[in-house]
């Protein structure tokens, strides 16, 4: 390992690709003492696999590991082949998942201690910079016993590698990709979660913050959250449509105007994905309402 001064632009970082065999979803979640992160460390795509290329990043092993998987290679065969062709693969770290779950993670002899990174079912953990080996490990066991979406086991799995000491040389940006056939906005692409603290004092949890707001915003409706609008549930959602200068304030509303009000509201804040059928309402979307000011 390298001891002497630490240059600012290497990409200091820990990071961890995961696979959800379930949902086929496949993903990376990565903080680091360095701005936009998220512009740098993550690659992944549908079916085909994920890639964390960090330390002194070089970022065609993202687009090279992609097409490398999407020929038929595993995550091992992958790095392999990444590494050789590099000149100055001792100074990279690279964590990989492909579409079937098999994970593989190289540190180079030169990276800035602490650096290295462990395996397991459907994950790769790594990190450079760090203040030990428990940051790997933490990210490890935590997406090995948390349950959950994809998202939230490897959110909560850098938090934890957060908590067990991180980046020894503090925090700034972090990131969240997710990708799944056809899992992007209107099913167009397959870039089904993009979040990125590209500045931040405390990254992860401004990250976690953001991932709860597209939840909100982009999950579908709980089944047993979608209520008719009659009610306490007609009563609460007048008293905010009034307050939110959506409804005049009078003592009879028709059904009409309340749904009306209604609709105005869900397209303006982008709701749509929550939108239900006149009468009914997800009560997600009133709670938000409680909430806004």
């Amino acid at each position: 390992m390298y001891t002497g001064k630490i240059p600012k632009d290497v990409v200091a970082t820990f990071s961890i690709v995961g696979y959800d065999s379930e949902t086929e979803e496949l993903g990376i979640a990565v903080q680091s003492k360095f701005i936009g992160v998220g512009s740098v460390v993550p690659w992944a795509k549908a079916g085909v696999g994920a890639v964390a290329t960090q330390s002194y990043a070089n970022t065609s092993y993202g687009p090279a590991g992609l097409g490398y998987m999407e020929s038929g290679k595993t995550a091992e065969e992958t790095i392999k082949l990444l590494t050789e062709a590099d000149s100055e693969r001792e100074l990279r770290q690279v964590g990989i998942v492909d579409a079937t779950g098999k994970a593989a993670t190289f540190t180079g002899k030169a990276c800035y201690d602490w650096a290295g990174g462990c395996t397991g079912r459907h994950y790769a953990a790594q990190g450079n910079i760090l203040v030990g080996e428990e940051t790997v490990n933490a990210m490890g066991k935590t997406f090995e016993e948390t349950h959950g979406t994809l998202s939230e086991r490897l959110l909560q799995a850098l938090d934890a590698g957060q908590q067990a000491g991180g980046d020894s040389r503090g925090k700034q940006s972090a990131a969240l990709l997710i990708v799944k056939e056809e899992g992007g906005y209107g099913g167009f692409n397959d870039r089904a979660i993009d979040l990125r603290v590209d500045d931040h004092p405390e990254p992860i949890k401004e990250l976690i913050r953001i991932y709860d707001l597209h939840q909100l915003y982009f999950a579908p409706s709980k089944q047993e959250n979608i209520v008719e609008i009659k009610g306490n549930v007609y009563e609460e959602l007048v008293k905010e449509l009034e307050r939110l200068n959506l409804l005049e304030r009078t003592p009879i509303h028709t059904e009409e105007a309340v749904t009306d009000a209604l609709r105005v509201f869900v397209h303006r804040e982008n709701f749509e994905e929550r939108e239900q059928k006149r009468g009914w309402i997800d009560l997600d979307i009133l709670t938000y309402m409680k909430n806004f000011n």
